[in-house]
């Protein structure tokens, strides 16, 4: 399955580049929790401010809420997380206490054909 999420960037181009820079050398027990949590592959991209994650999962739902209680058991996981929120901020449209939220697709050219 894929989905589509959409999370803020701090407004501060330094913060920006050592975000982009974090994520040029993820660690390792990320990349590992991650793959372990069914996550097939992934890929961020920025336009300004704004991230947008595309996600293919092997489930047919993405449980952001399984992956969330497993990261809080890893402390290794809980100080990326934490480290994170120093360059994160929420989108208009998030509610409190979450990050990435799942975008609505409006189109899929596939479906045209």
């Amino acid at each position: 399955m894929r989905y589509c999420l959409a999370l803020d960037l701090k407004e501060d181009p330094g913060l920006i580049a050592r975000y982009e820079e974090l994520h040029r050398r993820i660690w390792p027990e990320v990349v590992r929790h991650i793959c372990d949590h069914g996550v097939l592959n992934m890929e961020i991209y920025r336009l300004g401010t704004r991230l947008t994650m595309i996600m293919e999962t092997d489930d047919t739902v993405y449980e952001a809420d399984r992956m969330k209680l497993a990261a809080e058991s890893n402390p290794a996981i809980r100080q990326w997380e934490e480290l994170m929120w120093q360059f994160q901020a929420p989108t208009p449209w998030t509610p409190d206490g979450q990050k990435w939220m799942p975008m609505t697709r409006i189109f899929d050219l596939r479906e045209q054909k």
